[in-house]
């Protein structure tokens, strides 16, 4: 990978760089069959999809007959990272050359950085597209074009999975309703507003790193408690409502003389930017903070005018 970041990966081949640079333009016969478009003349521009999950539109901005290949991404949409467009404005470079009697494909995606969401997927995709698929396509005349099955999974997993975790307490039910309900002695001391109250509206902020507006949805005693978030301002990343719309949901269910918690923020994907410190904040508050409130009679919530630098996670 070069120091700039971009995803990058090369490969040798006993083609010639003609052989390359004319399998590297037979884009249906490494990537996907159901490419549109021109994908082997100057300026053309061709489309890729599959399904709901991924579609892109390309440009060939470069086109030097065995040793450059360059496409601008015009156009893209993803359905399984927050920022569906990261893709646009990227460039997809194929650069072809003789290396010690043999031919080297380097391929980079310039613009494809780590601090993309999709970077993991993309980068497993794109190398396995490129030093099998296309390197196939070359040495035997055959590439595996069309999705990779375990990518899609993959993807599909990430637009899907909402963050759930769970314990169980020998307490009651009802016990454990009214600690869930009691987030000042769990999550934070300065939230303003009522929370044991079906429709209430309540505000839980941490200085100036995030601040969200909750409402009771659900408030069945011993049972369940349902909080819609109608609001949030997550100063730390990108998207700073990515809370907004999600739900926070905590099920609670009695089983041979325990009690069952089991938390899930529906919403709350591996897509979003903020998943990693959200879940990890979330892990700490459900399973160390509101459990010890349940088991011991005293949580461990952001106290009042403590900064939030000093708390387990910048959630809190």
């Amino acid at each position: 990978m070069k120091e700039n970041n971009d995803f990058s990966v090369a490969f040798l081949v006993d083609n010639t760089p003609k052989e390359a640079f004319d399998a590297i333009n037979n884009v249906r016969g490494w990537w996907s069959e159901e490419i549109e478009g021109d994908t082997d003349q100057p300026s053309a521009e061709f489309k890729y999809h599959y399904q709901d999950l991924h579609r892109c539109t390309i440009k060939i901005t470069e086109f030097v007959p065995g040793k450059k290949v360059v496409w601008h991404v015009v156009d893209n949409y993803f359905d399984f990272v927050q920022d569906k467009a990261e893709w646009i404005g990227t460039d997809v470079v194929f650069e072809i050359a003789k290396r010690d009697g043999q031919t080297e494909v380097h391929f980079t995606h310039v613009g494809l950085v780590p601090a993309y969401a999709c970077y993991d997927l993309c980068s497993n995709a794109w190398g396995t597209y490129i030093t099998h698929s296309l390197r196939d396509l070359m040495t035997t005349g055959k590439g595996q074009p069309n999705p990779i099955e375990k990518i899609v999974g993959q993807a599909r997993q990430m637009r899907d999975q909402d963050y759930t975790t769970s314990f169980t307490v020998d307490q009651s039910p009802d016990d454990v309703f009214a600690a869930v309900n009691n987030p000042g002695g769990w999550w934070s001391e300065e939230i303003e507003g009522r929370t044991d109250k079906l429709g209430a509206e309540f505000e839980f902020h941490a200085k100036d790193l995030h601040h969200s507006t909750q409402r009771v949805m659900a408030l069945v005693p011993g049972k369940k408690v349902v909080w819609h978030v109608l609001d949030s301002q997550i100063n730390f990343v990108k998207d700073k409502t990515e809370w907004k719309g999600t739900d926070i949901v905590f099920d609670i269910t009695g089983k041979g003389g325990k009690t069952e918690l089991c938390f899930t923020h529906v919403g709350l994907a591996r897509a979003f930017e903020c998943y990693g410190d959200c879940s990890d904040a979330w892990g700490f508050l459900i399973k160390h903070s509101l459990f010890d409130l349940i088991t011991k009679g005293k949580g461990e919530p952001n106290r009042k005018g403590q900064a939030a630098e000093t708390q387990p996670s910048v959630a809190q």
